[in-house]
């Protein structure tokens, strides 16, 4: 069935035009500047039109899993379909769900309990066509944990298995090299004094001795797996470096600015933190990612901890990076889609999937109105 769009913005990858989009069959038939006239076409009362965006890092997933601390949702797909209505409703078509594999220290006690129930629930309501948007899996791979490889075992073979990040969050070194963050963030989800002091000490010793040896195993299991490989926290260009050498080509989240100028010298791609703009800085006292928008060393953007932030971040770095409208956007569309090798989403092009966001600006907050995937109306 043909479907018109017309008195809308088109965010093309170089220009923004007033004009039509015809879409059939799942694909984008035709772009056109100017209104239509034909009879059906559909009004878009002159919205921004952009390629659905693409998420290639969320934890929003476990949220709903696991709604409060030590609460369990009961129904394992109710959960997941909560999460899927989210993206939906932020703009999101291709969806990468961010799954721990290991770091299961006390404060995140449930996530081995629900591992494969997580990736069983993505895998299933993929194969049983339950979600409005497209879910692949991006597993975590947190190099502290000593039973990681047995638990990456668990999810390779999986089909929706299509991007892994390298992960150590030792106390004193990457994410956490400034301790002192570390003990602000257990303060915050409920321990305190010699807790603290005490799950520091932990998370260290676990650390020792399992770092180095799951790196060497990990590097070996997806450098032949054909899984895109990303780098995470990079501090340092001594990180930056190891990554080169494990074969990644992303470098996610990069924590200083000097770390991001080596990935970029090094041909690594960049992936900073929406709610890093959105907030103005990090949580963890990260470089700012407007920072790096500003000196050309970001290269996409992926919601992180709040999947409303992809869209509200774009768009903020127009004001406050001086991006244009279309390459602020490509840090949300066709850049993620490029990193993960997707070929056929991204872009507002004839031939490409129909996978479409509508939204119109309230002073500076993207409000969207509807989504498209695969040219079905999913919000």
């Amino acid at each position: 069935m043909e479907v018109i769009l017309t008195n809308v913005r088109l965010v093309l990858e170089d220009r923004v035009v007033d004009g039509t989009l015809v879409h059939e069959g799942g694909r984008i038939r035709a772009l056109d500047e100017g209104r239509s006239h034909v009879a059906s076409a559909i009004d878009g009362e002159g919205a921004y039109l952009a390629p659905g965006l693409i998420d290639l890092h969320t934890d929003a997933l476990e949220g709903h899993f696991v709604p409060r601390p030590k609460v369990i949702w009961p129904d394992a797909r109710a959960a997941a379909l909560a999460h899927d209505g989210q993206m939906a409703a932020s703009g999101v078509t291709t969806v990468y769900d961010a799954i721990c594999a290991g770091g299961f220290d006390q404060a995140k006690a449930d996530r081995r309990a629900l591992y494969e129930v997580m990736l069983d629930a993505v895998e299933q309501g993929s194969a049983h066509g339950l979600f409005r948007v497209d879910h692949r899996i991006h597993l975590r791979c947190e190099l502290t944990d000593r039973t990681l490889p047995e638990l990456v075992d668990a999810a390779m073979g999986r089909p929706n298995l299509s991007l892994a990040s390298l992960m150590d969050h030792t106390p004193g070194t990457r994410q956490w090299r400034n301790v002192e963050h570390l003990k602000v963030y257990l303060s915050g989800i409920g321990k305190g004094g010699a807790d603290i002091d005490a799950e520091v000490a932990d998370r260290i010793e676990r650390a020792k001795g399992a770092v180095s040896g799951n790196y060497d195993k990990m590097v070996a299991l997806f450098s032949s797996s054909g899984i895109v490989l990303a780098s995470h926290d990079d501090t340092t260009p001594a990180h930056v470096d190891e990554a080169v050498a494990a074969g990644c080509t992303i470098s996610e989240f990069p924590t200083t600015i000097e770390a991001a100028r080596a990935a970029k010298r090094a041909g690594l791609s960049t992936i900073g933190g929406a709610p890093n703009v959105v907030r103005s800085g990090s949580h963890s006292g990260g470089v700012s990612m407007r920072g790096l928008a500003q000196e050309g060393l970001l290269d996409a953007l992926a919601s992180d901890y709040v999947p409303a932030s992809l869209l509200q971040a774009a768009i903020a770095l127009t004001r406050t990076a001086g991006l244009s409208i279309p390459k602020a956007l490509a840090l949300v569309t066709s850049a993620p889609a490029r990193l993960a090798r997707l070929d056929d989403r991204g872009r507002l092009a004839e031939g490409l999937r129909a996978d479409l966001v509508l939204f119109a600006l309230a002073d500076d907050t993207p409000v969207v109105r509807e989504v498209f995937l695969a040219g079905r109306r999913v919000f």
